[in-house]
């Protein structure tokens, strides 16, 4: 029989490496996405029939966060990520033979600014502001779904770390152009994951019938904003980067329409339940990943 796994949202960053690395395994990939060529989110019963008997639904859908929270995007930012988790729970309850396992993308923003201690899913404190209202209203929509043959699992993913696409390109041009010194204060925590290490948790996860909930997909050593611009720039071969003042940064992400938050935050997040279940990080440290993706 062949296996098939369903991606929702799949024409990002991150989708397209899934894909790639389910299709080498021999998986059958079905995208749900906006694009013409793809499951339409509108077809409720296309969604359905790529459902049926698939081993794996994987949920990543919703806007860009990399914008400036305004009333129209902060609404786009929310309404696309629960509409889609909406539908898709109507899709999979509606399926005779539903998908096992169903991972639903969240995000390791929903803890508090950390600087004191690791947020762990058992221990950690849920911070305020609006990311972290749209980091629980995705969850709630997520587990609401009342889904007794699927297997649910919200994965609270750290930033994401890859050769092409993500945050690498912003940060490798900021060295590139000398600008690679701390950003802010630079004691605050920088969470991260190689997008290697989060696909072999989604295989890792799937196979493991007794694990569901959240997981925190980031690597379990974080560092500090200077140590990760550090390590960056030694990558890169670049001895000097310049520091960017808080101040310096508001300004720069008015002018490209973005928000402060996504570099200025600290996020201090740690994969206790992976660790404890078992999984083996491939890229553990940021520096071996650096260098795997810098090279």
């Amino acid at each position: 029989m062949i296996k098939k796994v369903v991606i929702a949202g799949g024409t990002g960053f991150v989708g397209t490496y899934l894909e790639t690395k389910f299709r080498q395994l021999g998986y059958e990939v079905a995208i749900i996405s906006r694009q013409p060529s793809h499951i339409a989110w509108d077809d409720l019963d296309g969604i359905v029939q790529a459902l049926e008997h698939a081993q794996l639904l994987i949920n990543l859908a919703g806007k860009s966060v990399d914008c400036r929270y305004n009333d129209r995007n902060k609404e786009e930012i929310m309404r696309s990520r629960t509409e889609t988790t909406a539908i898709l729970g109507k899709a999979v309850s509606a399926c005779t033979h539903p998908p096992a396992v169903w991972m639903n993308s969240s995000t390791a923003t929903i803890y508090r600014h950390a600087v004191d201690r690791p947020m762990t899913e058992s221990g950690g404190d849920i911070g305020s502001g609006f990311s972290v209202e749209v980091a629980q209203a995705w969850e709630r929509t997520f587990f609401s779904c009342e889904l007794p043959s699927t297997r649910q699992i919200a994965l609270r993913i750290a930033i994401v770390l890859g050769k092409h696409g993500g945050v690498m390109t912003p940060y490798k041009h900021l060295v590139r152009y000398g600008l690679g010194g701390i950003q802010g204060p630079g004691t605050q925590k920088f969470s991260w994951i190689h997008i290697e290490d989060l696909f072999q948790i989604i295989l890792f996860l799937l196979e493991r019938d007794d694990l569901s909930g959240v997981f925190n997909c980031s690597s379990p050593y974080p560092v500090t904003n200077k140590e990760l611009m550090q390590q960056l720039r030694t990558a890169m071969n670049r001895p000097f980067g310049l520091p960017a003042p808080a101040w310096l940064l508001e300004l720069g992400a008015w002018l490209i329409r973005t928000e402060t938050e996504l570099i200025l935050k600290s996020r201090w997040v740690v994969p206790e339940r992976l660790t404890e279940a078992g999984y083996a990080f491939r890229f553990p440290r940021l520096d071996q990943t650096l260098q795997n993706l810098v090279r």
